[in-house]
C-alpha cells in the first residue's frame, strides 16, 4: 500500500504554492496562517525537503516545490472532477460571473436571458461589485475587468478597448466646446483600489482638447458610473462617461455625443483562474460571453504566472 504524507498537509502545499501565501492558503481553506505553517513544516520534515523559501511578504516554491506542485496539483483537480461525476448533483448548475456595478446593470443584465436559452441546464448569477472580487479564492467563477494589468494567475480573453467622450441630454441645447463655460460638469470619482488612468477627468479633457481654462472641479460629483449617467439622462448636466455603457441611450436619442475629442481608455477582459478555466461553469460563462461581445473563445492574451 503506498504511503502518502497526510492529506491536509498536501492542500495546505497545494494552496501556499498556487497562491504563493501561507495567509492566502489560510483563508481559502479556513484555518489559520500559524496552522498553515506547521502543516508545511512538518510535509517538510517528512519528506527531508525544502519546498518554500520564506521571503517577507510571499513564499516561493522552491525547486524540489515546483517538482512536486504540479503532481499534487493536477491530482486535487483530478479528485474534485471525479466526485462531480459521480455525486448527484441537481439537474441546474449555476456559474457566477463578476463585473463592475455599472457593467452589470447595463451590459450583462439586458443579456442574462439570452444565458439562459442558450445553456437551458445553466442559471446565471451576476455578482456586481466595484472592488475585484479574488477570483483565486472561488469567490466568483469568472470575472470581466476593466484596467491595464497583469492579472496574476489569471488567464483572459481581450474583450473591448473603452472610450470616453462628453454626453448629454439632447434638450440641454450643449453644441460645442464652448457651451462647457456654461454647463453643469457630472464627474464620476475614481475609486481608491482603481488606477487612475482608468477614467479621465474633467480636467484631461480640457488639456486634450485644448480648451481655456474650465472650472473642472464644479459641477456635480458621483461615485459611480451608472448615477453619472443616469443624471446626465435626466439632463442634470454633461458626463464625461463610458461609451460603451451608453450605447444604448445614444442609439434611442436619450443622450448626445455634442463634440470630442474621444479618449481612449483601457480595455476589458474576461478573466478566470488559470488552473480552473476549463470547469464547466467557468467554459460556459466563457462560450456566453464571446458571443454576446463577439470576440474569440480561446482563454489568453494574459501572462500565466504564479499568483501571489
Amino acid at each position: 500500500m503506498r504511503r502518502l504524507p497526510p492529506l491536509a498537509a498536501l492542500r495546505a502545499f497545494e494552496a501556499a504554492g498556487r497562491l504563493e501565501s501561507f495567509k492566502g492558503a489560510a483563508a481559502e481553506l479556513g484555518v489559520t496562517p500559524t496552522a498553515i505553517s506547521h502543516q508545511i513544516r512538518q510535509l517538510e520534515a517528512e519528506l527531508g525537503l525544502a519546498l518554500f523559501h520564506r521571503q517577507t511578504r510571499r513564499v516561493v516554491l522552491t525547486e524540489e516545490g515546483r517538482a512536486l506542485h504540479g503532481p499534487i496539483q493536477q491530482g486535487f483537480e483530478a479528485m474534485a472532477q471525479a466526485i462531480e461525476r459521480v455525486c448527484h448533483r441537481p439537474q441546474r448548475q449555476v456559474a457566477t460571473l463578476s463585473a463592475t456595478v455599472a457593467f452589470t446593470a447595463r451590459l450583462l443584465v439586458p443579456r442574462a436571458a439570452r444565458f439562459r436559452a442558450r445553456f437551458p441546464g445553466w442559471d446565471l448569477r451576476l455578482h456586481a461589485a466595484d472592488e475585484p472580487v479574488n477570483l483565486m479564492a472561488g469567490e466568483a467563477d469568472a470575472a470581466i475587468r476593466y484596467g491595464a494589468g497583469p492579472y496574476p494567475g489569471l488567464a483572459a480573453v481581450e474583450l473591448m478597448a473603452e472610450r470616453f467622450a462628453p454626453v448629454c441630454a439632447p434638450h440641454l441645447g450643449i453644441r460645442t466646446r464652448d457651451d462647457l463655460t456654461h454647463a453643469t460638469l457630472i464627474h464620476t470619482e475614481v475609486l481608491p483600489f482603481a488606477p487612475q488612468a482608468s477614467v479621465p477627468s474633467w480636467r484631461h479633457f480640457a488639456e486634450v482638447a485644448g480648451l481655456g481654462p474650465l472650472a473642472a472641479a464644479s459641477g456635480i460629483s458621483l461615485n459611480d458610473e451608472s448615477s453619472a449617467i443616469q443624471a446626465a439622462i435626466a439632463g442634470q448636466g454633461i458626463a464625461l462617461v463610458s461609451l460603451t455603457l451608453v450605447a444604448n441611450e445614444l442609439a434611442a436619442a436619450l443622450l448626445v455625443q455634442p463634440f470630442g475629442p474621444v479618449m481612449e481608455g483601457l480595455r476589458y477582459r474576461f478573466l478566470a483562474p488559470a488552473s480552473r478555466a476549463e470547469r464547466p461553469a467557468t467554459a460556459v460563462l466563457r462560450q456566453w460571453v464571446s458571443e454576446e461581445f463577439g470576440v474569440g473563445e480561446k482563454l489568453g492574451g494574459s501572462e500565466r504566472v504564479a499568483p501571489r
